[in-house]
């Protein structure tokens, strides 16, 4: 799957289950590590939980696995698609971390097209 396509599939699915605050960063031109990264929050513990689940399931019915998952049992699980990588937050949390301003030089994506009203 190509790296757009992954991003929009993760912020369908994402949206879909009620992800708070869902961004994307296109940080290809400023890491290696990545083209994209989602960040999204959720309502509690047990709803960044939920997030970080039902993603990797509808992932996995599109033939598509995490190289590596991060801090399931955290308020910041990662799940890593390697041309994508998620970050699910508590809103504490992402607040705390704060990607948006750490990686203040990508450019945010406009996600309105996959975005349900």
């Amino acid at each position: 799957m190509q790296p757009l396509e992954l991003l929009e599939n993760t912020v369908k699915i994402l949206d879909k289950k009620n992800g708070l605050n869902l961004k994307a960063l296109e940080v290809a031109d400023l890491t290696s590590v990545a083209d994209y990264f989602v960040i999204v929050s959720g309502t509690s513990s047990t709803h960044v939980r939920a997030l970080s689940e039902i993603l990797e399931e509808e992932m996995t019915k599109l033939g598509v696995e995490p190289a590596h998952v991060e801090g399931k049992s955290t308020g910041w699980i990662l799940l890593d698609y390697l041309s994508v990588v998620v970050h699910v937050f508590t809103p504490e949390e992402r607040e705390r971390i704060n990607m948006e301003k750490l990686w203040g030089d990508a450019k945010e994506m406009d996600l309105s097209a996959w975005l349900m009203d």
